[in-house]
């Protein structure tokens, strides 16, 4: 047996309504100025009206700032605008409301507070991040996982590369999973960051890491999905499915500290060079790397067939993998992903561009299987 270690501390409260809470836990936390970091397109919708509404019954004493710039691939020059923010108005903590791009803007402006002078790409996650303001963290999109996550992903200042920013301080305080926040999310980004969700959780049951907590969670995540995702997308008030989509997204993000595959390394690169988004990347991209998974480790999504309800266990294990590969390729198209990248806006001359990045991205490290770069220029070529 491997020696690991495992770490599930989140305060997570669930279900309709649960954001009316938000005013007593900002009290009991000491936050009594916090800032609300969101992008902008959040502000009209009812998700946004609901958050005010359980801002405004604190204290007369009580004050709150709004800093709604957040770009979908969140720049240093986001988290820095909200750090000065905070900075200037002497805000006491951290409000991340919507999808992973504010969920990790708020997170990481926490370290530029700390250190106003410091560039991201001098980032040093070993440095003493002890006592950043207190974050709580409210989705208002069932994918990323962001919301329990320990990490945030930030373009640094003069880079077209995404950085990772990791250390156990940027963790959530709290976290909200309130379907009555997601129920105005259009199908077709229902359909991505679900589809997002999905592909944290068959990464991460995948990878080789010894963590089997982490995999009991990814595939109840993965028949939570399967189960919830295509009512979520057809019935967008759907409470029920809405509710149990934020708790697999959530599960998705607790299964990955276990790692990823190399579809987030084909993924990344996307999105900081072509702008696809990041899970309609991962939804065009898993199909390719599943089959190129499975042609070198036969059965391995063995498990994952049982956990989309199919009945492979008496199957071999190449059956095994084929049935599985073939429903979450047709379940991705279900979903109303386009097939191929060139919908998306990719082009030839961006592979070389993207493999080079994809090959530096660490997620294929934790592959199920070794990937070199030409492997993941021809996952490229494939999906295209």
């Amino acid at each position: 047996m491997e020696t690991s270690s495992f770490n599930f501390p989140t305060d997570t409260r669930v279900g309709p309504g649960v954001i009316a809470q938000l005013n007593e836990t900002l009290l009991a936390l000491g936050i009594h100025r916090p800032l609300v970091v969101t992008d902008a397109g959040l502000l009209a919708t009812d998700a946004y009206k609901k958050l005010v509404g359980a801002l405004l019954p604190g204290k007369p004493d009580r004050d709150w700032f709004l800093f709604s710039e957040v770009q979908p691939n969140p720049t240093e020059a986001n988290t820095r605008g909200a750090a000065g923010l905070a900075l200037d108005k002497r805000c006491d903590g951290i409000v991340g409301l919507g999808g992973g791009s504010a969920l990790d803007a708020a997170k990481v402006c926490r370290i530029l507070i700390k250190q106003p002078k410091l560039k991201l790409a001098d980032y040093d996650w070993e440095a003493d991040w002890s006592g950043l303001l207190p974050f709580i963290a409210i989705p208002t999109t069932a994918g990323t996982g962001s919301e329990v996550g320990r990490s945030g992903v930030v373009t640094p200042d003069g880079g077209d590369s995404k950085g990772m920013y990791f250390h156990p301080e940027l963790l959530a305080k709290c976290v909200f999973l309130d379907p009555e926040l997601t129920t105005g999310l259009p199908p077709g980004l229902t359909a991505a960051t679900g589809l997002d969700a999905l592909t944290h959780c068959i990464e991460s049951y995948t990878s080789p890491v010894f963590q089997p907590l982490c995999d009991g969670i990814a595939l109840e995540g993965i028949a939570l999905i399967i189960r919830a995702l295509p009512s979520a997308i057809a019935d967008g008030p759907d409470i029920d499915a809405r509710g149990h989509m934020l708790v697999a997204a959530a599960m998705g993000g607790v299964a990955f500290q276990k790692d990823l595959g190399a579809t987030h390394s084909l993924a990344h690169p996307l999105s900081a060079i072509c702008g696809v988004h990041h899970g309609t990347a991962n939804a065009i991209c898993l199909p390719h790397v599943m089959r190129f998974n499975a042609r070198r480790k036969s059965g391995v999504y063995r498990r994952i067939g049982i956990a989309c309800g199919l009945d492979v266990i008496s199957c071999s294990d190449a059956e095994a993998d084929e049935q599985t590969i073939h429903f979450i390729d047709d379940f991705i198209r279900r979903c109303g992903m386009p097939p191929s990248l060139e919908e998306v806006g990719v082009k030839e001359e961006h592979i070389e561009t993207l493999a080079n990045q994809a090959w530096l991205d660490p997620c294929h490290q934790t592959n199920p299987v070794p990937v070199k770069h030409e492997d993941l220029k021809e996952l490229f070529l494939k999906a295209l």
